[in-house]
């Protein structure tokens, strides 16, 4: 029987159709609300937008003007912006100011359900469904539990190094209206969408991306979902109004890790029967005869089938079935080389010659806070052994099968970092990999403190895996480490790699910051 003290999912709020704001120029002279400025780049970039174009901006947010300091000061500091018609309220929000307003600009993290500000403006816009409205940009729009940035990344890294005007925003703390007006009819335009973003597109009919990608869902968000099914509804708004004519991505492979309680292990199933759009699967094994894709080889290659008018000239002319468009990569991990076939896909369906594909994406180094290598340190000890320890920076895996993953990604034992807060998720995945993988069993563990890791040291217990903390902070985590270091005796090269598993509030400002201090502290303390 439910717990019916259990918080229900959000109602969904679905929006008009179109856009407030037919034209740019219909933003001169309205008086618009920013709800949320944020560290992270969208609130900026719309009150730079929306001043440029001649709009009265009031800026509000429940944090103060000293944890707001670095946007506020990138603001004040640019003498291009008329600043005389913009105002802030900070440490609070004013229902008036709401009621007021001609339209609020909504930040994706606030919730619409029960928000009684939100309820009382007139019309509420995103930074994304301003720049979905104004672009004449293809769109190659990518959403997902895990994989979402590093598969966008690696597509904009494709496209540029093949000659494309790319540009790449959402979710990856890129506003798009940062880079609209240099868009076009014949510039791809990259965006991550996360589950809000999403939501705040619905009933808009504005996102129509040309190419969809649905990366590995799995649970996450429940503290604010309180649903799987309410956080994958969400997550559907990115192929909602995609036409025949357009291509849509989707997840082949059954995983138990994807169910969240709702006895569904493949939601690719689920998507590809929803989709107007032509389907297109990826795989870690070969995919069926009839089902058209990507898929990896035995030999980890990856190899393309599409239908005969989609497959490169040289298949066409050789009367070959399929491309091979991956091989070798320079990023670690086997989530990773599916991250970055996905976006093989996208190039061969942008007519990039599979040849090139190849050599452009084995170049690619990945993005920060992914499994990012940032710094040696090498010990040489008494006995005349000497030990390279390779730090890598994995911040951004947020949910627990992320950091479970980067415990096999080096194929062998790592000292692996983890631990911080919850958000309502089953955080076993991490205790079970390494658990059931004994031949790449972390050497060590050291963990932060917080409520994740408090649900993870009850696993690691259950499970007997031993570990170290949990710590205060960064600071004392590492230097634990170093004293262990140099206590023991070891040759070769280690790898220690830091992936929480889990959200970063309350110690960080969010993931991003959480893996800047990682690195500053990183080098500080092993010299």
């Amino acid at each position: 029987m439910a717990d019916l003290n259990e918080p229900l999912p959000p109602v969904p709020k679905i929006y008009p159709e179109g856009c407030f704001f037919d034209k740019i120029e219909d933003i001169a002279g309205k008086h618009v609300v920013v709800m949320g400025l944020g560290l992270n780049g969208g609130g900026e970039a719309s009150v730079r937008f929306l001043l440029k174009h001649g709009a009265y901006v009031l800026v509000t947010d429940m944090k103060t003007a000293e944890q707001l300091a670095p946007t506020i000061k990138s603001i004040s500091e640019d003498r291009e912006l008329d600043k005389s018609r913009l105002t802030y309220r900070l440490g609070e929000h004013k229902i008036e100011d709401f009621e007021n307003a001609d339209c609020v600009i909504k930040n994706p993290g606030v919730k619409y359900d029960g928000n009684k500000f939100l309820a009382a403006a007139k019309a509420i816009e995103t930074d994304i469904s301003l720049f979905l409205h104004f672009t004449k940009a293809p769109i190659i729009a990518v959403t997902g539990s895990k994989g979402k940035s590093s598969t966008v990344s690696a597509i904009y890294y494709g496209l540029r190094e093949a000659g494309f005007e790319a540009f790449l925003g959402g979710n990856i703390t890129v506003s798009p209206l940062t880079f609209l007006e240099k868009t076009s009819g014949t510039t791809p335009v990259v965006l991550e969408l996360s589950s809000w973003q999403l939501a705040d597109l619905h009933g808009r009919k504005a996102l129509k991306p040309h190419i969809a990608i649905i990366t590995k869902i799995i649970p996450d968000h429940q503290n604010f979902y309180h649903s799987m099914l309410a956080y994958v509804a969400d997550k559907k708004l990115i192929y909602a109004d995609q036409t025949k004519n357009d291509f849509t991505i989707l997840d082949f492979d059954d995983d138990a890790a994807c169910d969240g309680g709702t006895l569904i292990d493949n939601w690719g199933n689920i998507f590809a029967k929803e989709t107007k759009a032509q389907v297109l699967r990826y795989s870690k094994s070969k995919l069926p005869e009839e089902v058209f894709g990507v898929w990896q080889d035995k030999n980890g290659n990856g190899i393309c089938r599409l239908p005969e008018k989609l497959l490169s000239r040289y298949a066409q002319g050789h009367g070959k079935t399929t491309d091979t468009i991956l091989k070798e990569l320079v990023v670690p991990g086997k989530h990773m080389r599916l991250n970055v076939l996905n976006a093989a896909l996208v190039l061969e369906l942008m007519g990039v010659a599979p040849e090139q594909t190849v050599e452009i994406l084995g170049k690619w180094h990945g993005i920060e806070h992914r499994l990012e290598f940032f710094h040696s340190y090498t010990v040489k000890y008494k006995s005349g052994n000497s030990c390279v320890f390779k730090f890598y920076n994995d911040s951004a895996a947020t949910v627990p099968e992320a950091a479970a993953e980067a415990t096999q990604a080096f194929g062998k034992p790592v000292v692996f970092l983890t631990g911080g807060t919850d958000k309502g998720l089953d955080l076993s995945p991490v205790a079970d990999a390494i658990s059931k993988n004994t031949a790449f069993k972390p050497s060590s563990i050291y963990m932060l403190e917080g409520s994740a890791s408090d649900k993870m040291i009850c696993d690691f217990n259950r499970a007997n895996i031993l570990f170290n903390g949990p710590f205060k902070n960064l600071d004392e985590m590492l230097r634990s480490l170093k004293n262990d270091i140099l206590s023991k005796n070891c040759s070769g090269e280690k790898v220690v790699v830091f992936s929480p598993g889990s959200t970063s509030f309350g110690m960080f400002t969010n993931e991003f910051d959480r893996g800047n201090q990682f690195k500053e502290k990183v080098r500080e303390i092993f010299i």
